[in-house]
């Protein structure tokens, strides 16, 4: 509230005690933690890919690291599931899909909707990297083959648990928080849907994250690519930039 604030009023100055004492008296809070349906069924026969992100959640440009996952969301006629594909660069969702079946469909429609948007903008995924957890759904042959069609290099968390995914761990407990569990109950998928389609183009393009320097994904990408794009830069890699 605090950053938005300042966005919204540059001229003006706002204490951050101010908005928190504000914010008490008129008895607004922020969302907080809380509150689980198994997302993740480890395959038994499955051979993984090696972990090549080690737990290193960071990217030096975009497209070049993506976090997958699924969550839950419990509706008066049943779980509905959400899977999302996020880029570790600007933590943008690139891609994103809502079922009732915890089918290898579901990450894989996710999985296509990503890849159309940035064809769409044509961005280069040459040197991506895909990390997911150990889920059937990630590492079904008909996932893995897709990722290999595309060009990208699968990569599973080495010992199965959360911390090996912890971007998209990060990402699927701000979906509940700003969304689930203030907008709930939930009546089906269609609503989980548009809930969910509101909530990622406002996450997208107006929601400032403190990992992108208080500033939307998309801000944060865009200004990426002008400064890469200015004469005295270009050819500069990517590392350098930061």
């Amino acid at each position: 509230m605090w950053v938005m604030l300042r966005r919204l009023y540059p001229d003006e100055p706002i204490a951050r005690c101010t908005v928190e004492r504000r914010m008490r008296a008129l008895g607004l809070a922020g969302v907080s933690n809380a509150r689980s349906a198994t997302t993740t069924w480890q395959s038994k026969t499955a051979s993984y890919p090696s972990d090549l992100v080690c737990r290193d959640f960071t990217a030096d440009a975009p497209d070049t690291r993506w976090v997958a996952d699924i969550t839950y969301v419990s509706t008066w006629s049943g779980f509905a599931y959400v899977a999302f594909v996020m880029d570790l660069f600007s933590r943008m969702i690139v891609g994103w899909r809502v079922d009732t079946t915890l089918r290898t469909d579901l990450a894989l429609d996710a999985l296509e909707h990503a890849l159309w948007e940035r064809r769409r903008k044509n961005r280069n995924i040459n040197q991506l990297i895909h990390h997911s957890d150990k889920g059937s759904q990630y590492v079904s042959l008909a996932y893995t083959e897709r990722l290999r069609e595309a060009g990208i290099e699968a990569s599973v968390g080495s010992t199965g648990d959360s911390y090996d995914n912890a971007a998209a761990e990060a990402l699927n407990k701000l979906f509940k928080k700003e969304v689930v569990w203030r907008e709930g109950p939930w009546t089906g998928r269609d609503a989980v849907e548009f809930a969910t389609l509101e909530w990622v183009h406002w996450y997208n393009n107006t929601r400032p994250h403190s990992y992108c320097k208080d500033l939307a994904p998309v801000q944060f990408e865009d200004h990426y690519y002008t400064e890469i794009s200015r004469p005295e830069v270009a050819g500069v890699p990517s590392r350098a930039l930061h």
